[in-house]
């Protein structure tokens, strides 16, 4: 996602996407962690961590954030699997992602266990 204002970057070294506020030096401003699963020759993002900072509260970045790294994982041919909270309850609101989303199983919650150690 890229607009005049604010950008989605994909940092896979971090194994994260980022919110950046160009408008304010380019600060991040919001991220989506991630792990991956690897089934066969099928990887599975699991999407684990969903923040915006408090100043940019309200103003529907959570969405913007969430929809680009949707729309990326989709991009990369993986599947989606929401851990986080708020990707949970987005993606029911957004019923055109459904066939590229695959419930969260114990591996996957091993996975984002390993991760956030």
């Amino acid at each position: 996602m890229s607009d005049e204002r604010f950008e989605v970057q994909s940092r896979p070294e971090e194994s994260r996407y980022v919110l950046v506020d160009h408008e304010a030096a380019d600060q991040v401003i919001g991220e989506e962690d991630y792990v991956d699963v690897e089934s066969g020759d099928d990887v599975q993002r699991v999407l684990f961590h969903t923040a915006v900072s408090d100043e940019y509260s309200g103003q529907g970045l959570a969405s913007v954030l969430v929809r680009a790294v949707v729309d990326d994982v989709i991009a990369h041919g993986y599947t989606i699997v929401p851990v986080c909270p708020y990707v949970t309850a987005w993606l029911p609101k957004h019923p055109e992602y459904a066939d590229h989303v695959l419930k969260p199983h114990p591996q996957h919650l091993r996975a984002v266990a390993a991760r956030t150690k």
